[in-house]
């Protein structure tokens, strides 16, 4: 039994190794050709990504239980960023984003105006029907100093 660690380039990448072991000794056998195996195993590399958020609203006022009031807030930007740190490229990424819409008494607390994306495709899509809504429970702020 034994362990084998191959080390691969970023400039050439491979879809798969190939390994030839042999088995020798000075006695003398029938049948040496069984003493030969090749393998052949299918290479996958390991992508480094890096998801990173921003936003230009640091503090909201959320009012009091019962004092929501139906009109919009203020608009915000978050922005989402995916890198691939690595060296190996990488294809058909797929990030799901799920949103918290709905509060209490559901009222809505977040709506999506506009979508921008820069080297990706971005669909804004409703929740499916019945997917459950995951509505933000009221809090208790009272014995909160800050």
């Amino acid at each position: 039994s034994f362990t084998l660690e191959l080390e691969f380039s970023c400039s050439v990448l491979l879809d798969h190794a190939e390994v030839t072991l042999q088995a020798t000794s000075d006695s003398t056998e029938v049948t040496p050709q069984d003493n030969v195996v090749k393998l052949s195993v299918p290479i996958r590399y390991e992508i480094n990504l890096f998801l990173s958020s921003n936003t230009n609203l640091q503090r909201y006022e959320v009012h009091p239980l019962g004092t929501f009031t139906h009109s919009s807030g203020p608009e915000f930007t978050t922005t989402l960023k995916v890198q691939n740190l690595g060296c190996y490229p990488t294809q058909n990424i797929t990030l799901h984003m799920a949103l918290p819409a709905l509060g209490h008494q559901q009222a809505t607390i977040l709506s999506v105006t506009r979508v921008l994306a820069e080297n990706a495709t971005c669909v804004l899509q409703p929740p499916q029907e019945g997917a459950r809504v995951v509505l933000v429970p009221p809090e208790d702020l009272l014995h909160t100093d800050r």
